[in-house]
């Protein structure tokens, strides 16, 4: 069997297809999930009883007919090859993509039955891992005072939301971050940004150096350098992604191999539990909010 597209699941391990035996119903689960359809979406697609597809991904059909399993195939964007392609005179064997697992297969519930393969399936360690707990994270209850007890895993039913779970996770894997040099910028002028392969930049630092002593005087080694964080910036739609704390930290491994050792910002609301979970620490200090505003008034002609 073979999906030519091949776009979903990268992240996934492949589900292994020799030439002696297909597991039809393991492939199957992967390529409704590469589909992203229910059983109930492909079985309309198919024109197939939703009970015969459950039956067959379940494994209680031990030799499904071929027919059927070439329209569920096809329903879900795939193709199946039947017989010994390249066998004739000038026949070349068709390229067969990789069939992405289903990465919760192993995984059961309560009752001891498959997760949807279709949805993206994640472990419970807390009521906040689980969006039926609102009620916990509202009210702060103890365990002992839970409503529901919580469930061994969870899952999503909202597509959109879905979606969203796994753009964000591309984003992830794919965003890279890099300091900057050259391109007219002086040597106490330090910029990072995080970008896709495509050269989308979703994130950017910058930071600059100075000289402690100008505000010390001798009291401080004329060649020590500190750096002073002048701001971080995300894209909106790729905010708490962990892309801001990415850009600090790489800031700090440059440090680090330069030799400088101290670091200043100043931040307001959540830059600041940025700025904590990064290592930096809260001084006893209470800096104005300045600025100039040299405009000319609204009602000027």
């Amino acid at each position: 069997m073979e999906n030519p597209t091949g776009t979903a699941g990268r992240d996934c391990k492949p589900t292994e297809i020799d030439d002696q035996a297909v597991d039809v119903a393991a492939v199957l689960r992967a390529l409704r999930r590469q589909a992203d359809l229910s059983q109930r979406e492909l079985s309309a697609r198919a024109g197939v009883p939703k009970s015969t597809v459950a039956r067959i991904e379940s494994g209680d059909v031990a030799d499904p007919r071929l027919r059927t399993v070439e329209r569920l195939v096809r329903a879900a964007g795939g193709r199946l090859l039947v017989g010994r392609p390249g066998d004739g005179p000038g026949d070349r064997p068709p390229e067969v993509l990789a069939v992405p697992g289903v990465p919760h297969d192993g995984m059961r519930d309560e009752a001891g039955r498959r997760y949807p393969a279709h949805l993206d399936v994640w472990e419970v360690h807390d009521p906040k891992d689980w969006p039926g707990a609102w009620w916990a994270e509202w009210y702060k209850l103890p365990p002992e005072r839970f409503p529901r007890p919580v469930p061994a895993a969870t899952y999503e039913l909202s597509r959109r939301y879905r979606d969203q779970r796994r753009w964000a996770d591309r984003i992830r894997r794919e965003v890279a971050v890099r300091r900057v040099t050259g391109e007219g910028l002086p040597s106490t002028c330090w910029r990072f940004v995080a970008e896709l392969p495509d050269g989308r930049v979703l994130g950017e630092l910058r930071a600059h150096e100075r000289s402690p002593r100008l505000l010390y005087g001798d009291l401080i080694d004329a060649g020590e350098r500190e750096i002073v964080l002048d701001g971080v910036l995300v894209t909106g739609a790729c905010r708490r992604l962990g892309i801001g704390r990415r850009l600090v930290e790489a800031l700090t491994v440059e440090m680090d191999r330069t030799g400088l050792r101290v670091a200043h910002a100043v931040a307001d609301f959540g830059g600041v539990d940025l700025l904590l979970a990064c290592g930096y620490r809260l001084e006893a200090s209470r800096p104005y909010a300045l600025r100039l505003d040299r405009s000319p008034p609204r009602w000027a002609c």
